[in-house]
């Protein structure tokens, strides 16, 4: 589990609340017309971006990738690499028939492999998978960077209603008090809502997809220069470059 990002949203709210809670009441920061407008509006609006399957697989991907730690560690692809390297230069690609392995698109490589299947078509298999994986992370980046585009508009939509409200009243003083809440409140929904939830989910979902994506080529290159029979040192040098900066190893490791 990432529990930066659980850590991060449950400290954005503690920090709202007591700053409310230091000079004034909680209570008064609640508005149920205010909710209304913007967290309903801010639904339909998603929906009408989005198909209803798109918008409930989008829900998922986004909760899911950024709140879980990814799978795809590049140093966990680059160590087994490795040692499926000298396996195959002993014992050949047959060798790794009894190799299991973690991350699922590897083994399926491995495993078009050891099943004798062309390179090409092994490269065109993993690539095609991985485009598709790649493109439906995209759309629940979209998804939550929508809403945070919407939120603070709905915010907005929700301060028109209640100014109108207001000036419609201002010879009811009893009214004034209510319309003035949603003209604020809204906003601040808004606010809220795009800036601590769905722009942060939305940048962690790019990060994480970039991430992913530097993975999948590292996937890809070690499963084509396995089958090919490279030697250990010299798949150590190819899949260097892949590694992140901080994670590479040193020369006298390799």
């Amino acid at each position: 589990m990432d529990i930066a990002t659980i850590i991060g949203i449950v400290a954005g709210l503690v920090v709202i609340v007591i700053s409310i809670m230091l000079d004034g009441d909680l209570g008064s920061f609640l508005n149920a017309p205010g909710m209304a407008i913007v967290f309903g509006g801010t639904v339909a609006a998603t929906l009408v971006k989005f198909p209803m399957k798109d918008f409930i697989q989008s829900l998922k991907i986004g909760f899911s990738v950024a709140i879980k730690n990814s799978k795809n560690d590049p140093n966990y692809i680059y160590d087994k690499s490795l040692e499926m390297a000298g396996l195959v230069r002993t014992g050949g690609l047959l060798a790794l028939e009894s190799v299991q392995l973690e991350n699922e698109l590897f083994q399926r490589g491995i495993g078009m492999c050891t099943d004798g299947h062309n390179l090409d078509v092994i490269r065109a298999t993993i690539d095609r998978e991985v485009i598709v994986t790649i493109e439906t992370q995209e759309m629940g980046e979209n998804f939550w960077r929508g809403i945070g585009d919407a939120g603070p508009a709905w915010g907005m939509i929700g301060t028109l209603i209640g100014l109108v409200q207001m000036l419609a009243n201002l010879d009811d003083p009893a009214a004034i008090g209510p319309a003035m809440a949603i003209a604020m409140l809204t906003t601040f929904y808004g606010a809220v809502m795009a800036n601590l939830v769905a722009i942060p989910l939305a940048d962690k979902l790019a990060i994480k997809i970039d991430a992913d994506r530097r993975v999948h080529d590292l996937i890809v290159e070690s499963i084509v220069q396995i089958q090919q029979n490279t030697s250990p040192t010299a798949l150590a040098e190819i899949l260097s470059a892949f590694l992140p900066s901080g994670s590479k190893p040193a020369k006298d490791e390799e």
